[in-house]
């Protein structure tokens, strides 16, 4: 089981993006992760490379038409060397292959050879809370979904007979007609690129070889997983055409809304109000990360609002990695909007005694401010 996050998600574009939006994305996202900007920073590496990936991947159309079809399997494994195509079940000795499989049977083919339909890949989405992508969870789905007949075992024919060689393509599966200089080769009507015909059709499946299931699964979702991530089982998406290999099952992960905390990769943000007098004294608060464990975070005397606090591993799990992220506490110095009298009192006498280095910042600003209106 591998967890990969879509290329347009990585690129936050719609899948109908065109050319100038796919560059505009990721001209921002590389200055944003550029490892120049971000010094030291193994997240923000490992981001700006698959965002590189990504783009390198959609912004060509053959190879974006081809992980628009695959996905991931369409991109993954031995294109010259660098890269290359494969795909769950089946495997491709170059993008020629994937070409010809994307953009039809008109590309010159593969004379001879039968087509195997494989099953249709299957998209499944699944919520979950950050504790759970905190922790990491096992869970299981259910779907459904085509499986081989068991009637017939996915041949399609009746128990007890066999299918034909097709008569009209001989069994290749594909026929070729000249068309003036041309010469067309097409699936075969006959037998559908089968190559051959089922004359005694298994009564349960009609003689597709597959009928409809429900299906119970187990899903490990590991920790450290975000927003987009996506699992892939493979094989357990729709059944192929008698016999054929199965398609994959994508597991689409949505991570809730947190009420405490934003995450940023394995970053986790927090807003903290607390008191004026906490701000100008110092002291200290705790704050609790998803699993429960409570940091002690301390505040220095003067802070001001807009002070980021850092934690250093008290954020998310590295994925498939090891380690964490840090927390980053956002203070926020809130002003008292109720007084007793006794407290009014002594701020009254704390204003008596103040010389105006107390805050140098307002100070200097309305001297400047005195100074700009003569």
């Amino acid at each position: 089981m591998t967890t990969e996050v879509d290329f347009y998600e990585l690129l936050e574009v719609e899948r109908t993006a065109d050319e100038a939006t796919l560059k505009s994305a990721y001209r921002k996202l590389a200055i944003r992760y550029h490892p120049d900007k971000n010094a030291g920073c193994k997240d923000h590496e490992t981001k700006f490379k698959a965002i590189n990936e990504a783009y390198d991947c959609l912004k060509d159309p053959q190879k974006r038409a081809a992980y628009d079809r695959f996905g991931h399997a369409a991109y993954t494994k031995g294109m010259g060397g660098a890269g290359g195509f494969h795909g769950g079940g089946q495997d491709f000795g170059g993008f020629s292959d994937i070409f010809e499989s994307v953009f039809g049977e008109f590309m010159g083919g593969r004379g001879g050879q039968r087509q195997q339909r494989r099953g249709a890949d299957l998209r499944y989405d699944m919520e979950i809370d950050l504790e759970d992508a905190f922790h990491g969870k096992q869970t299981e789905i259910t779907i459904d979904v085509s499986a081989p007949c068991d009637g017939c075992d996915g041949s399609g024919a009746t128990p007890g007979t066999q299918a034909k060689t097709c008569g009209q393509c001989n069994g290749h599966g594909k026929v070729r007609a000249q068309q003036g200089f041309f010469m067309v080769e097409r699936t075969c009507p006959a037998c559908h690129g089968q190559g051959e015909v089922i004359q005694d059709p298994c009564t349960r499946c009609r003689g597709d070889g597959r009928i409809d299931k429900t299906k119970t699964l187990s899903i490990n979702v590991p920790p450290g997983v975000d927003d987009g991530t996506r699992i892939r089982l493979s094989g357990e998406g729709e059944a192929g055409q008698r016999g054929a290999p199965a398609g994959d099952l994508y597991i689409f992960l949505h991570v809730a809304k947190h009420a405490l905390f934003e995450r940023e990769g394995t970053t986790l943000h927090a807003r903290a109000p607390i008191s004026f007098t906490t701000a100008a004294l110092g002291g200290e608060i705790e704050i609790p990360d998803p699993s429960g464990t409570r940091h002690t975070i301390r505040i220095a005397p003067g802070t001001q609002s807009g002070r980021e606090v850092r934690q250093r591993g008290a954020g998310m799990p590295v994925l498939q990695g090891r380690g964490r992220g840090d927390l980053v506490v956002h203070i926020e110095v809130e002003m008292p909007s109720r007084l007793t009298a006794r407290q009014r009192e002594l701020l009254e006498e704390f204003r008596a005694t103040e010389t105006g280095e107390e805050c140098p910042e307002a100070t200097g600003f309305f001297a400047k401010l005195k100074q700009a209106l003569g």
